[in-house]
């Protein structure tokens, strides 16, 4: 038995295919309901640590995700300035356990590709420009609006849409993200051969510079900045405003500046942070991922968190009989704890560099959440 047979997902991020291919993998009927046209092929890389890559595992992805990406240990910090001398070569705490890389980094439209090729094998059925528009729950279950007409009566809705989560609005919960006063520039470029690991920079104009290898032949690199009004520039102007903020960082940067000479394109977009306190479900409507928590990448623990989030969900939902107040408490001693703890040592260390404190020990904080992390959620 499991606590519902029928499920709808609001969302196709990596909490609502995650979520989809554990329940559809144990029997439950799953439908996703995605708002945007198709799956995104859009979007730079993305950094996964060794929790995340346990879930990908317990998914049955690892493998497919793994040829995708590029494994790296270690991460090497270094100084702006001619030569871009490393400073210190910091360990990686193996996060997911020692079956795992400590992290891994890879292009975003690929883990989408992946993850929605596994819940298609599943058998999770997937709409697209369906948005979840309204609900009516009874005791028996709850009804879901897709473009304000009824796709039918489910056992749960799982709100898993994002930061701007229409279900978190619907169930009336009022805590969304806030900005946390910085923002970060993102470009999809070459990778040089002497980059095989995370590099960050402090000092110099932004407030870090820094890359991650995402494949053989591809990184992201990024700059993270005062919050500015950068949306709605144009793409030339994107790219030269990278260029010239990125112009105090030698080495692997002058690689990454002939990219967006060369056209490659640049994103903006501004941290967040928000934690909404328990309960995270209202009935038989939970929110999860980015709906329910967000914060800046500063620990790369953001897709970590979203992907525990769904699989202590359907680990619960699995294994139990009913969904009953037992079932969601649980859930949230579980997830609330270690998600918060996140959020604010994200936050924290946001927050240590826009004043420019240089006492802070972000080490140890970063170590610090790291080794909670290797404990499975």
């Amino acid at each position: 038995m499991t606590a519902v047979k029928k499920v709808a997902i609001a969302g196709s991020g990596v909490a609502a295919l995650a979520t989809a291919i554990q329940l559809a993998k144990a029997g439950v009927e799953v439908d996703i309901f995605e708002a945007q046209p198709a799956l995104s092929a859009l979007g730079s890389g993305i950094t996964l640590q060794g929790n995340a890559l346990r879930v990908f595992d317990a998914l049955g992805a690892w493998d497919d995700i793994r040829d995708a990406g590029y494994v790296f240990q270690g991460l090497h910090l270094r100084a702006p300035g001619p030569g871009a001398p490393v400073v210190a070569q910091l360990p990686d705490v193996q996060s997911g356990g020692p079956d795992y890389p400590a992290a891994m980094g890879m292009p975003r439209p690929d883990l989408a590709r992946i993850l929605s090729a596994h819940a298609d094998k599943a058998g999770v059925r997937s709409r697209f420009s369906a948005k979840v528009t309204g609900i009516s729950e009874t005791d028996a279950g709850v009804e879901v609006f897709v473009n304000e007409e009824s796709a039918g009566v489910y056992d749960l809705l799982v709100g898993a849409d994002g930061l701007n989560s229409k279900v978190r609005d619907l169930i009336g919960i009022e805590t969304k993200p806030e900005p946390t006063g910085m923002g970060i520039w993102r470009s999809f470029v070459s990778r040089p051969a002497e980059v095989e690991r995370s590099e960050l920079y402090y000092g110099g104009p932004v407030y870090i510079a820094g890359y991650t290898p995402t494949g053989e032949n591809s990184m992201y690199a990024f700059l993270v900045e005062k919050a500015e009004d950068r949306f709605g520039i144009s793409d030339e102007d994107a790219a030269r405003i990278m260029l010239e903020e990125s112009r105090a960082y030698d080495g692997p940067w002058n690689s990454i500046r002939a990219d967006l000479e060369a056209g490659a394109p640049a994103n903006y977009t501004w941290f967040t942070k928000h934690i909404v306190p328990a309960p995270w479900n209202r009935g038989r409507v939970v929110i999860i991922g980015d709906a329910a928590h967000s914060c800046p990448p500063t620990i790369a623990q953001g897709a970590a968190q979203a992907l525990e989030d769904a699989l202590v969900l359907t680990e619960l939902l699995v294994a139990r009989d009913e969904l009953d107040a037992e079932l969601w408490g649980d859930f949230h001693a579980r997830r609330l704890p270690r998600a918060t703890a996140v959020v604010e040592a994200s936050v924290q260390l946001g927050q240590w560099q826009i004043e420019g404190n240089r006492d802070a020990d972000a080490p140890g904080l970063i170590f610090g959440i790291a080794h909670k992390m290797a404990a499975p959620a």
